[in-house]
């Protein structure tokens, strides 16, 4: 299927690795030129090395810590007019809320639901004046089924996406669709980071842990963040247009809902 994207132009946030990585891999090979942003510049030149190999398209690079003023600035002064955009920022540790003070609450914030939005607000007006826009928000499965020891996460993933819900319906006229994408488990190294806590109470290694976690999951697997990045592209298609503010779980079954 061609998804109609070939030579349009993305920026692909915290793309170094990880699900970052797999969009910006997935967009590359639909033939979009992508920017690629990420706080470590020379794991970010890399990968930007590995996609023009791979694909061909023009691939550049803002390194930056995306959750930062001077990180927004440097994305959008290598991609001012990007016809597609990628939220995706690192999330916050886990832990006990009654550990977290203001600026732990900050934090959060700022990465996971201010950033995405000040970047939104950046680029949505251009993308409604081309008549093209197609924005994605990674955030977590926790949206829909909040994970106790991820409460920062949960709460700044889910202010983001009751925005988005309100303004993805007054962009979609304009052929500019918002949508979130909510991993479940995926062979990352965050979630290598949040299985510690697990395999230390559970007196296993981490990849003990993980080994568990992986036949608890109803597909008996986590998810290929190349499986992830299939999911992104094809939001970004052009056939895509009729989809906004949706909240789309990639979890392998483990949610136990119907709705």
């Amino acid at each position: 299927m061609d998804f109609g994207i070939a030579g349009r132009r993305a920026i692909v946030c915290a793309a170094s690795k990880g699900l970052g990585r797999a969009c910006a891999f997935a967009l590359a090979r639909e033939g979009v030129h992508v920017t690629l942003t990420a706080r470590n510049a020379d794991a970010l030149e890399a990968t930007a090395e590995e996609i023009r190999d791979a694909t061909g398209v023009t691939v550049t690079v803002a390194p930056g810590d995306i959750a930062t003023e001077d990180g927004r600035a440097a994305a959008l002064a290598a991609c001012p007019e990007p016809d597609i955009l990628i939220n995706n920022a690192g999330g916050p540790p886990p832990g006990d809320f009654h550990d977290w003070d203001r600026d732990d609450w900050i934090r959060a914030l700022d990465a996971n639901m201010l950033t995405p939005i000040f970047l939104i607000k950046a680029t949505v007006d251009g993308m409604i004046s081309r008549r093209f826009g197609r924005i994605v928000n990674i955030t977590s499965g926790a949206v829909k089924a909040p994970i106790p020891i991820l409460g920062l996460s949960n709460g700044a993933r889910s202010g983001l996406t009751g925005f988005v819900a309100g303004l993805s319906r007054q962009t979609v006229k304009h052929n500019v669709t918002i949508n979130n994408l909510l991993p479940g488990p995926f062979e990352t190294d965050r979630l290598r980071k949040t299985m510690e806590g697990g395999a230390k109470a559970a007196g296993r290694s981490i990849d003990e842990e993980m080994d568990v976690r992986r036949k608890a999951n109803p597909s008996g697997r986590f998810g290929d963040p190349e499986e992830f990045g299939a999911a992104c592209a094809f939001l970004c298609a052009a056939q895509s247009g009729f989809m906004t503010g949706q909240n789309i779980l990639l979890d392998g079954g483990a949610f136990p809902g119907t709705m």
